[in-house]
């Protein structure tokens, strides 16, 4: 396959079942239909936000002192 803007030869890669062409001359990426659509729904996925931590223990109020 050539690359439509600069002619040169395009390579594939296969990114999480995602294939992309790259070009080797300007290094351009070609995605095909749907394919943007997978890999920003893949990235998504893999990051999505981290739990929130759990609550901070309450500490105990202090005890009473004594009358003195």
């Amino acid at each position: 396959m050539q690359c439509p803007k600069c002619r040169a030869p395009m390579h594939t890669y296969n990114r999480n079942g995602v294939q992309i062409e790259q070009c080797s001359g300007c290094r351009g990426i070609f995605l095909d239909y749907g394919e943007l659509e997978a890999l920003t729904r893949l990235e998504s996925q893999w990051s999505q936000p981290a739990p929130p931590p759990p609550a901070a223990p309450q500490a105990y109020p202090a005890a009473p002192q004594p009358p003195a």
